[in-house]
Parts: C-alpha cells; sequence; structure tokens
C-alpha cells in the first residue's frame, strides 16, 4: 500500500536488524509491528528514542492490538499513533498527510494517487477533466460567510450600477417615445376638421412599451443569489448554535453526574473510615487513605508502594503504634475483545449493553503472591530489618466491594462504556488504614 504512492520503502525483519539499519540510514518514518521474534514494538521505540540520532524519527505502531490503554502505552514511549493490521487506504492516505510525506491536498497539480487509481492523461483536444482528491477542509460558519461576501460583493456593487443605468436609460426611451406619438399627431380645429363619434366602440389601447424583460428577470434572479446564500448560511447558523445548546445541556448533565458521583464517593470513604476505625476498637484515631489501580497494574506497585511508604514515614514522625491495614479492592470494567486475543478497555462511546465483558480478567489471574510487586517485597524487608515493632503491616484483599455504586436500572440503560469505567476506575483501589493500638 505504501509503495502505491511512490514511497521508498526499506523492511526489516526484527527491531535488532532495524536497530542495525539506523545506524547507517536515516527514514522518513518508521512503521513498527508490536509482536516480533525477539524484541518486540515496545522495547524498540525506546532504543530508538533513547538515540540522540534517531530519536526525532516518527514511530507509527502497526499491531492488532486495539483499547485506549495499548494506545497511551505507545504514545507514552513516543509513538505518534497506532494503525490496525486491518488499516484502509484513506486512513493510510491521512497518516501520510499528517507526517508530510505526500504534498497538499488543496494543489490539485500535485495529487499523488495510488496506480490503481490512477487515469490516462488526455489529449489537447479532449475536454479537461478537474480530479479532486479529497473533499475539502470543513470551514467554519463566518469563514463561509466572510469569502462568499468577499468573492461576490464586487460584482453585486457593479450589478447595481448596471441595473440603475438600464432603468435610466430604459425610462428616457420611454419618455421620448410618448414625446415623439404626441408631435407626430396633426393640430386640427374644429372649424376644419369634422368631429365623428363612434358609438358602442372604445377607444384604440395606447402601444405598449417594449421593454426587455427577459434581461430584467436575468438581473434579479443574479440579484437574488445572495439572498438565498444568506438564507443558507443563517440557517447553518441557527442549526450550529442549536447543537452547541445541545451540547452544553449534555456536559451539564455529566458534570451534574459526576458531582453526584463525587458525593456518594466521599459518603462512602467516610463509612470505610468509620468501619476501620470501629474494628480497631478506636473510631478517632483511625486514619484511612486511598489510591487507585489503573486497569492491567498490581495492586501493590508502582504509585500505590510510594503512598504506603509515605504514609508510613508519616506514622512514624507522629510517633504512632499499632497497625496498617492495606486492603485491595478489583473494580469491574466494560471491556471489549475475547478469551484467545485478550480483553481491552471499551471505547468511550460504546453503549454498556455492547460490552464483551463486565469484571477485571487481569485481576482475577493474578496470584496472592503476583499482587505484590518486588518493591512491595523489598519494603517490607526494610522494615522487618529496622526491626521497628511500633508499627505492623497487614496485607489483605478485600475482593469487588464497591466504594462508589455502579449504574442501576434506567442509568444503566443509558450508560456509556466510558462512564461504567470511570467508576469502575475509583473502585479499582488500594486502601491504606491505619489502626491504633488500644
Amino acid at each position: 500500500m505504501l509503495e502505491g504512492y511512490g514511497v521508498e520503502i526499506d523492511a526489516a525483519e526484527s527491531a535488532e536488524a532495524a536497530l542495525e539499519y539506523l545506524k547507517t540510514s536515516k527514514p522518513d518514518v518508521i512503521f513498527m509491528d508490536h509482536l516480533m521474534p525477539g524484541m518486540d514494538g515496545f522495547q524498540a521505540i525506546q532504543a530508538i528514542k533513547s538515540n540522540p540520532l534517531t530519536s526525532m524519527i516518527p514511530v507509527m505502531m502497526y499491531t492488532s492490538q486495539e483499547g485506549e490503554l495499548y494506545v497511551s502505552q505507545a504514545r507514552a514511549l513516543g509513538a505518534v499513533g497506532v494503525l490496525p493490521k486491518t488499516v484502509k487506504q484513506t486512513e493510510l492516505s491521512r497518516i501520510l498527510y499528517q507526517l508530510r510525506l505526500l504534498p497538499e491536498r488543496r494543489d490539485a497539480r500535485m495529487v499523488v494517487q495510488p496506480p490503481e487509481l490512477r487515469t490516462p492523461q488526455v489529449v489537447a483536444d479532449e475536454i479537461p477533466t478537474v480530479q479532486i482528491d479529497a473533499p475539502p477542509p470543513k470551514l467554519a460558519v463566518g469563514e463561509i460567510e466572510t469569502a462568499i461576501r468577499n468573492s461576490i460583493g464586487p460584482a453585486l456593487q457593479e450589478q447595481n450600477v448596471e441595473i440603475r443605468r438600464f432603468v435610466a436609460a430604459s425610462l428616457e426611451a420611454f419618455a421620448r417615445r410618448i414625446g415623439d406619438n404626441r408631435t407626430a399627431t396633426p393640430a386640427t380645429t374644429e372649424e376644419t376638421a369634422p368631429s365623428v363619434e363612434i358609438v358602442g366602440s372604445e377607444p384604440p389601447p395606447a402601444p405598449a412599451p417594449t421593454l426587455r424583460w427577459p434581461l430584467v428577470a436575468a438581473i434579479a434572479a443574479v440579484a437574488l443569489i445572495p439572498t438565498i446564500v444568506l438564507a443558507v448560511l443563517y440557517t447553518r447558523t441557527l442549526q450550529s448554535t442549536s447543537q452547541m445548546f445541545d451540547s452544553n445541556a449534555r456536559l451539564s448533565a455529566v458534570v451534574q453526574e459526576q458531582q453526584s458521583q463525587l458525593a456518594t464517593l466521599q459518603q462512602s470513604l467516610k463509612a470505610a473510615n468509620a468501619a476501620a476505625a470501629s474494628g480497631s476498637g478506636n473510631v478517632a484515631g483511625a486514619l484511612v487513605e486511598s489510591e487507585a489501580v489503573p486497569y492491567g497494574e498490581a495492586p501493590l506497585s508502582g504509585a500505590r508502594i510510594e503512598k504506603l511508604r509515605d504514609m508510613l514515614s508519616k506514622l512514624k514522625s507522629q510517633g504512632f503504634r499499632g497497625r496498617v491495614r492495606v486492603a485491595t479492592y478489583v473494580g469491574e470494567f466494560c471491556l471489549t475483545g475475547n478469551g484467545v486475543e485478550g480483553y481491552s478497555m471499551a471505547s468511550e462511546e460504546l453503549p454498556f449493553k455492547r460490552c464483551d465483558l463486565v469484571g477485571n480478567p487481569f485481576d482475577d489471574g493474578l496470584t496472592s503472591t503476583q499482587r505484590e510487586s518486588l518493591a512491595f517485597a523489598n519494603l517490607m524487608s526494610t522494615l522487618s530489618q529496622q526491626g521497628n515493632d511500633a508499627v505492623t503491616i497487614e496485607v489483605a484483599h478485600g475482593g469487588r466491594r464497591a466504594s462508589v455504586p455502579y449504574p442501576e436500572g434506567d442509568r444503566l440503560a443509558k450508560a456509556t462504556a466510558g462512564e461504567w469505567n470511570r467508576i469502575a476506575a475509583q473502585n479499582n483501589r488500594v486502601e491504606f488504614a491505619a489502626l491504633p493500638a488500644s
């Protein structure tokens, strides 16, 4: 597909071969597969971006993986985008235009087409054709109105002057013709000219002036064109305004929903604090903190380790004596995929009822040991070596106890995957409860 655009292609069978190739060559763009023998695509991107000589080369991932999590990981490592294995011709054209590997679409003389779409060149005596590579970019209503006014304004002014001249000339010719008819009639007196009365007959009608009505009608039609155009623009402006009001209404509804969720979360946290404190026998001295766990990460790793380390340091400085309860909870996400190729986060706009799976297969496949990372084990070992008997750490798995309730009833029927997964992200958490000794 790339060769169809006249792009020179160099292929490498593996990431290691690509890195050797980059030592002597510098391509304009790299299309990188994800799953390869030896080093995978993510490791290859890290190697390319860490080298100052190749860090500015754009890398486009080309993989069968889907989901926002994979796209965000690829972009975080330095990829400019992700193309699916079932990429279409239009999608590839858009990427090449964005990478400036093809000329601008508005320059019709420099349009590059795939070989199967190219047409033979016509000779001089044939009818010329205009080839449009792609629809013009969408303009705002104000920009369209300004462009139309600037283009037809001078023509309308000139047409107005011509209409005035034509009307003045027509009136002048009509008056001249009436004057000629009056002077051509002989003046007679009562003595020399007998009077004849015709009874039962109407006087002959006056001759109608011959005006150029077709030309007047054509000029009037031309003058109506700006009015029609402005009416269309006004209608589109009203439609755009109506759509903006609808969007504002939807955003307001989303904000209100998030505020209600926040209030529910605050109440749940208060209830959790009270429950943890009551379990320790000291309600007033209990301290509970929570940290969210992104989907696909081990609960006791990453930011949760730093949270626990800061909490222990703070408790030590306060002379705390007791135990710290570390409880992991699982959120149920709206996922798409299957058990063979794996599951990924569903898109934001996908209706909730179209989710392939609602759950957390990643966490369900972890053992109790796998939930605790190497950094967590090192922290526990360090605490035991210090011989600090004042603070003990207790690890527990709380299962699927939600701190923020999931949508139900009519709200669930209208919910999207994005709304559901935002609640699931809050429920997929680790809670740290400091329980003082009684």
